[in-house]
């Protein structure tokens, strides 16, 4: 891949762009799960690539830029995908391989910043304004870690340079892939309004639609409609909300400290499942691994969620807040099978289901109050007890009894 220049505004690259005022960096990975597997399999590059499950099933992880060519894009049923490009490879995903690179490219952005806020594990934002005396300026600064990054796992990435994360996030899309884009402080309404209005944030599929039937179009179009006519048509937030950034305005800092928001598992069966027993034994499974991953966070949440896609793609999302927050999967478990009961999808053929706690807190800030008369049950240090020997004996040393059924189900079919 060739590397590109430094580019302002418009499609001619030019250097010397004025980046004095563009201390955010947003940086994000080409294709990141295809690329780490290129690493691997050199000889399928230049050829369409797809990330995903071999059987068909689930959905797509990451596709190389010749696949995206023909349509495929991350998120994509996989049984789409393949139709869609049927001469691609279909690698399985290896996420212990993914997390590995992503802490070495993160390692990278921490030498150079403290102010390093993941969005996920391929893309983060930079605040690089204490950076500028000791590594020189911001547009510097983007070509040494794209040098970096490649020099040092040979993948690529795309580099947005701006006065804001609104921006250069924009910015790192538009020169995608294997490019760095600054947007002078002094530009970004240049930048900005000539774009689709879906471009902004918060701008979804039924909010585009709203905003096509008034006749906005551009991000332009937008911002010369008046805040209080937006707030009125959309909402006083979400009117509020886009008018701002349809002139670049975000005032949020680079975070470096982002607390979870929730924590979720979701499995997609390698057939149709109509079987409520099967589907209720996956929600205890996925039960246990978020309780596990909060115990292992620190954190208790008090909203269980439950995601179940039917056969058809529709997804159905129930959710219910608990008296008060728990880390226990047998807690977790009961919330969710009530919520799969209460959903009347027990003899409907399901896809994928997913069980998630939301509103989460640290778990040493919640005490657990007993009422008159009521035991400990006991849960917490049994699961906790469970906790350590998984740590020292592997993921299947202790299971529930229903889940060790469930192996021998599978075994013997």
């Amino acid at each position: 891949m060739s590397r590109k220049q430094i580019t302002g505004i418009g499609p001619a690259p030019r250097t010397g762009v004025d980046d004095s005022g563009c201390p955010i960096l947003h940086v994000d990975m080409d294709a990141f799960y295809a690329s780490v597997e290129l690493l691997d399999r050199p000889e399928l590059r230049g050829r369409p690539v797809i990330v995903g499950s071999p059987a068909g099933r689930g959905v797509v992880l990451s596709a190389t830029y010749e696949a995206r060519a023909r349509g495929v894009h991350s998120a994509m049923p996989m049984s789409r995908a393949r139709r869609l490009c049927p001469q691609a490879t279909v690698i399985p995903p290896d996420h212990a391989k993914y997390a590995e690179v992503s802490r070495g490219v993160m390692e990278i952005f921490h030498a150079i910043t403290p102010l390093v806020e993941p969005i996920a594990s391929d893309e983060a934002f930079l605040d690089v304004g204490g950076a500028r005396r000791r590594l020189g300026p911001p547009a510097a600064i983007a070509a040494m870690i794209r040098e970096q990054v490649l020099e040092r796992y040979g993948i690529t990435c795309s580099v947005g340079v701006a006065a804001n994360k609104f921006v250069a996030k924009l910015a790192s899309k538009q020169c995608k892939p294997d490019g760095l884009l600054v947007v002078p402080a002094g530009e970004v309404v240049d930048f900005l309004h000539p774009l689709p209005v879906s471009a902004l944030w918060g701008v979804g599929e039924r909010t585009e639609q709203a905003l096509v039937r008034l006749g906005i179009r551009t991000v332009g179009d937008l911002a010369r409609v008046p805040t209080g006519t937006l707030q009125r048509e959309l909402g006083p937030a979400v009117g509020g909300h886009l008018a701002a950034l349809a002139w670049g305005r975000d005032e949020r800092p680079v975070s470096a400290h982002v607390p979870d928001k929730s924590i979720g598992n979701e499995e997609t069966f390698a057939t149709d499942v109509d079987d409520p027993e099967v589907i209720r034994r996956e929600l205890l499974r996925l039960s246990e691994r978020v309780a596990a991953r909060m115990r292992k966070a620190g954190h208790v949440g008090r909203t269980v969620s439950v995601k179940l896609r039917r056969a058809d793609f529709t997804t159905i999302n129930r959710s219910r807040t608990l008296r008060e927050p728990t880390d226990v999967a047998q807690v977790i478990y009961a919330t969710a099978c009530e919520l799969f009961h209460a959903a009347g999808l027990e003899r409907v053929r399901l896809r994928l289901v997913g069980v998630r706690m939301e509103n989460l807190r640290p778990a040493g800030e919640a005490a657990h109050q007993l009422g008159l008369g009521e035991k400990e049950t006991g849960w917490r240090e049994a699961e906790q007890a469970m906790d350590k020997a998984i740590r020292r004996f592997g993921p299947d040393a202790v299971l529930p009894a229903s889940l060790v059924r469930g192996k021998l189900d599978e075994i013997e079919t």
